[in-house]
């Protein structure tokens, strides 16, 4: 388990607000005194880990910079606003926040680097592991520093080492530790020391990994950097615990004891698991129950968090919007007083208004395309997370409760066990099949033929013709994606809902375009229950590449789809 970067970054920022803090300000109004006030709020209730109140309190002091047009303040509130979110598991969001400082920052300037690393941050907790990269070395060129380039190398080489690329995170690491500048903050050392133990582990190296995370260890100790122990607990409860069980089980239960004192639920969880793994069989119900409860919790407070920033950012822009109705109707009661002195400057502002409108448009439909993969990363995540929780979680802690309750000499117990066992295996490859990447090259057609042919079973018997009679290499790259997931989620539907016998897929092309005629012997439904099955995100999937989808069901009459798109 690496720490999150977040919190390797927490003491930048504090810098970057001691900064902003000492900035003069030349004149400060009533409406800038209460952005200040409220800013002070803020910080204080996120200092006691009130993080609805700080995030609401930011917001508002943000709304109040606005009017006042102090672009430092602006971009100071969204960055605590961000980071908050990124405490509660709100990563996306926090990338939206983000997005709305861009406009307010320059390159080199003191939040340059502080947005790119957060950036990073977010898209390495999303396992966006290039996109964090970049943003990472964004963030490095924008250090001013020899002392502050280490958060984003130390961020970088984690994201190498949870890419397998130990051999890069080595070369960093060590870099950074060979600096004499790695002597003045004991705490980053300690930190490049577990990190670069960790990484030589990995690769294969485990005495010399276990000498630079025991060496960690004994330094996070000597300055009682009570936090970042957690982070050596875990990484050497993973190295002794397939040579020494019980060493490893200390470490984790250490670690799990000072995570459960510092309420660090992300931590207490890796604790918990090398513990189910490592424990005997006395105490591993107890740890597994405590894991479950723990997750599923923690799923649903970060949700109840995602859904308040929401609100208050809601909230706060229709305030604003009224704020904005009420002074704009008191402009117009005032220019009917005074038309004829005001007209002119009634104009340009209509002019100015225009143009306003017309770069945000311009911005929007730059950024909808992103928005748009963002949202559908979020739904596929979104799906994964119910499929594992609904489907496997139960499953395994059955199988784990058999087995303490079984005994497992008996060679029928045993042969239970491992028809419960492959059914989990089963499942796993299933998740893993309806969500990993597609190949849209020269390979696509035996891949999508492959995919198809996969839902052949004993009681189902799927035929598919002519798919090699279109030219595949003719059709856009998008357009490729949308069929395969279209096709998916048809044959997982039919998996699901029609107990068809027979399946026939069916691919024609005239030139310009493909046509697909999906047919099954199923049990078929309503058309008013195609919705509820979800078939109506297929036909928003081909809606957006201008084809078309038609669905003709009827109870017990099976179910047909035709689909028509240009290449």
């Amino acid at each position: 388990m690496l720490r999150s970067p977040f919190f390797c970054f927490i003491i930048f920022l504090l810098v970057l607000s001691c900064k902003e803090t000492t900035t003069p300000s030349i004149h400060k109004n009533k409406v800038s005194e209460e952005g200040y006030s409220l800013r002070e709020k803020g910080i204080s209730t996120l200092e006691n880990k009130n993080f609805n109140s700080a995030f609401y309190y930011f917001n508002k002091s943000k709304i109040a910079f606005e009017a006042t047009k102090d672009s430092s303040n602006i971009v100071y509130n969204l960055i605590q606003m961000a980071s908050i979110q990124q405490i509660n598991g709100d990563y996306y969001g926090s990338k939206e926040t983000l997005t709305e400082a861009l406009p307010y920052i320059k390159k080199k300037d003191i939040y340059s680097a502080a947005i790119n690393n957060f950036f990073g941050i977010a898209d390495k907790e999303l396992s966006l592991y290039n996109d964090a990269i970049f943003y990472y070395k964004e963030a490095l060129k924008d250090c001013t520093d020899e002392a502050s380039k280490q958060y984003p190398l130390n961020n970088i080489s984690v994201v190498f080492i949870e890419q397998k690329k130990y051999d890069e995170a080595i070369k960093i690491l060590e870099s950074v530790l060979n600096k004499k500048l790695i002597e003045e903050n004991p705490s980053n050392k300690a930190r490049i020391l577990d990190n670069l133990g960790y990484a030589y582990f990995k690769k294969g190296l485990p005495e010399k990994g276990l000498l630079l995370m025991q060496d960690s260890f004994n330094l996070r100790n000597k300055i009682n950097d009570t936090y970042s122990s957690i982070e050596s607990n875990i990484h050497l409860a993973e190295y002794y615990s397939k040579t020494n069980p019980d060493k490893s089980h200390q470490y984790a239960k250490t670690a799990y004891q000072i995570a459960t004192k510092l309420h660090s639920i992300d931590e207490r969880l890796e604790s918990l698991s090398f513990l189910i793994s490592n424990t005997s069989s006395i105490h591993t119900t107890e740890y597994a129950q405590k894991y479950v409860f723990l997750n599923d919790s923690i799923i649903k407070i970060r949700n109840n968090f995602k859904n308040k920033f929401a609100k208050i950012k809601y909230d706060s822009k229709k305030e604003k919007d009224e704020n904005q109705k009420l002074r704009l109707e008191k402009a117009e009661n005032e220019l009917s007083l005074q038309e004829a002195k005001y007209q002119r400057i009634f104009l340009i502002i209509g002019v100015a208004s225009l143009l306003l409108l017309l770069l945000y448009l311009r911005k929007f439909y730059q950024n909808r395309n992103r928005i748009e993969k963002i949202k559908t990363a979020y739904d596929t995540e979104t799906r994964i997370a119910k499929d594992i929780h609904d489907e496997l979680a139960n499953d395994v802690f059955n199988a784990m409760t058999f087995t303490q309750t079984q005994s497992l000499t008996k060679e029928e117990i045993k042969e239970n066990l491992l028809q419960k066992l492959n059914h989990i295996y089963t499942r796993v490859r299933g998740i893993s099949r309806e969500n990993n990447s597609i190949d849209t090259g020269i390979n696509y057609s035996v891949n999508l033929k492959e995919m198809l042919s996969t839902y052949n079973s004993n009681n189902t018997n799927v035929i598919i013709n002519n798919i090699e009679k279109v030219n595949w290499e003719l059709v856009d790259t998008i357009k490729k994606v949308t069929i395969q997931r279209i096709l998916q989620e048809l044959m997982v539907n039919m998996k699901k809902h029609s107990q068809a016998s027979l399946v026939v897929v069916k691919f024609e092309s005239n030139g310009k375009i493909v046509f697909i005629d999906y047919t099954d012997n199923g049990k078929g439904c309503e058309k008013d229950q195609i919705v509820k099955n979800g078939l109506q995100n297929m036909e928003n999937r081909i809606l957006s590449i201008k084809g078309t989808i038609t669905f003709d069901t009827e109870p017990e009459k099976g179910f047909k789809v035709k689909i028509t798109l240009p290449k």
